[in-house]
């Protein structure tokens, strides 16, 4: 059988060049079955048809997809986790051709986790992970708690599976905020895109939702809280769970992307009046 094939769940039959050395045998049914291959055909399909409306930059010399290479797959167990594909797509002008490598992981999700003070809520604290990162070449790096979806589609879920496997601590659904959901509200909405940050999109499908929980505590508490969670080590993965004061988050995350985008989110959403009336709905329990 050869390993060349087309794929037939688009306009027409689009040509599927696969690469010599795969972990596993590549087909259209494998393909859709990885979570972010399907998200991505899918988002593709769709923004590559609204070039049909008059008013789309590419209406009267449209891109089209002309065919994919899939260049490599990175097994997780028995199913896909990652996989590097290339996509070929054509107009009629100059330039005729855009052809760009795409690496495909899905999306993730992050949480800004702020505790303040009851007798001194002008007073932040953040709880922050330190890992290696060995695509940054560091053994350190510092970000606020994060997970891949895995194409789980209930992404405070997803979050509260992360910070209890990342801080042990429990939270409730109802005490988490979706940043970026809230601040596109109002966006333009002429293509179809994930609610969440892309860190890469030349390059890269990641998404990611920035979630906030922000708690109140007793001073007592957050003492208690600093003592047990700072220097703390998860199972699992090699994380070192850190406490610093808010006002320190965007020096010291400086060269995490999701925390910046985190702490421009929330200082925005802030400013706009938009947060401090979610945060007391959640104190007072009224948050569905």
């Amino acid at each position: 059988m050869p390993k060349n094939f087309e794929l037939q769940s688009w306009t027409h039959p689009i040509p599927v060049e696969v690469a010599d050395g795969l972990p596993i045998h590549v087909d259209e049914e494998v393909l859709l079955k990885f979570p972010a291959f399907d998200n991505w055909l899918k988002s593709l399909k769709t923004n590559l048809s609204r070039q049909e409306k008059s008013s789309h930059t590419y209406h009267s010399d449209p891109f089209r997809l002309h065919g994919l290479k899939i260049h490599s797959i990175t097994m997780f167990g028995s199913n896909i986790g990652f996989m590097n594909i290339e996509a070929l797509l054509r107009k009629e002008q100059e330039p005729k051709k855009l052809d760009r490598v795409v690496f495909l992981r899905g999306g993730s999700v992050a949480v800004l986790m702020i505790l303040r003070p009851k007798d001194a809520r002008h007073e932040r604290y953040v709880i922050m992970t330190e890992q290696p990162r060995v695509g940054a070449c560091s053994t350190m790096f510092l970000e606020i708690p994060a997970g891949m979806l895995d194409g789980e589609k209930n992404v405070k879920g997803a979050a509260i599976r992360e910070i209890q496997e990342e801080t042990h601590l429990e939270i409730r659904k109802e005490e988490l905020i979706d940043l970026t959901a809230l601040a596109l509200e109002e966006a333009d909405k002429t293509e179809d895109l994930q609610s969440g940050i892309y860190m890469s999109p030349a390059n890269l499908d990641e998404f990611i939702p920035l979630l906030l929980w922000e708690k109140e505590l007793d001073r007592h508490q957050i003492d208690d809280l600093k003592g047990r969670l700072t220097g703390l080590r998860a199972q699992d993965e090699v994380i070192t769970i850190r406490v610093m004061e808010y006002r320190d988050l965007w020096r010291k995350g400086a060269r995490d992307s999701k925390t910046l985008a985190a702490w421009a989110l929330y200082e925005g959403l802030t400013q706009a009046g938009k947060l401090e009336e979610k945060l007391r709905e959640i104190r007072l329990g009224k948050s569905s």
